[in-house]
């Protein structure tokens, strides 16, 4: 799995007119855009790659595997990821 650095340098050979740094600065762009419209409570679909969206899990026990004692466990907010078409497409061999 490639690291954001790599992603970063992936894009810094593909698109040579722009430094280093701009790639570093699309790539932020990307992601806190992204963070930032889930962060609000809205869908983000990025046409055949994948769409993302935030889904609240309700509390619930648990129970401690080591000792076997239930555990409260609190609701949570969690993303949701789903591929798109063509990603599908693509990584089906």
């Amino acid at each position: 799995m490639p690291t954001r650095s790599e992603l970063v340098h992936s894009l810094a050979q593909r698109f040579p007119q722009l430094s280093l740094n701009d790639n570093r600065m699309a790539m932020d762009t990307i992601i806190n855009a992204i963070t930032d419209t889930l962060a609000s409570q809205n869908r983000v679909e990025i046409r055949g790659f994948a769409s993302f969206s935030v889904d609240l899990r309700k509390p619930r026990t648990g129970r401690n595997p080591k000792t076997g004692e239930s555990v409260q466990i609190p609701a949570k907010s969690v993303v949701k990821w789903k591929a798109g078409v063509r990603m599908r497409d693509g990584v089906d061999v």
